[in-house]
């Protein structure tokens, strides 16, 4: 009785091994380009990522209402696109305040070699 089980289940199981779908995996080649757009995406990602997690940021972020954690899944789903844009302009944006200080500094230092300095 324990033969006729035990072929009875061997013959299921080879049965359900062969209706499962295989699915085979295949190798190519990338371009150099493709790589280093992946590589780049992904600097400019952690970038981004970076400015966020900056104090004085975050602390901008919620003065105008955005929840920081929302931030980081908006930057998660941006496309590389628009991700390299905005890694440019965080790249290129001055340090530091605007520069309202520096002319005004300036004003008074002219203003001051004017009048009397004399």
């Amino acid at each position: 009785m324990q033969s006729v089980t035990m072929k009875m289940l061997c013959r299921i199981l080879i049965l359900a091994m062969m209706s499962l779908s295989f699915q085979t995996a295949s190798a190519g080649i990338i371009a150099t380009d493709q790589a280093a757009a992946v590589a780049s995406a992904q600097t400019d990602r952690a970038l981004v990522l970076a400015a966020l997690n900056r104090g004085d940021i975050r602390n901008q972020l919620q003065a105008q209402g955005v929840d920081p954690a929302d931030a980081r899944e908006r930057v998660a789903a941006l496309s590389d696109q628009e991700l390299r844009k905005l890694a440019g302009t965080i790249e290129i944006a001055p340090a530091g305040a605007d520069a309202t200080f520096l002319a005004i500094v300036l004003g008074g230092v002219l203003v001051w070699y004017l009048f009397y300095r004399r």
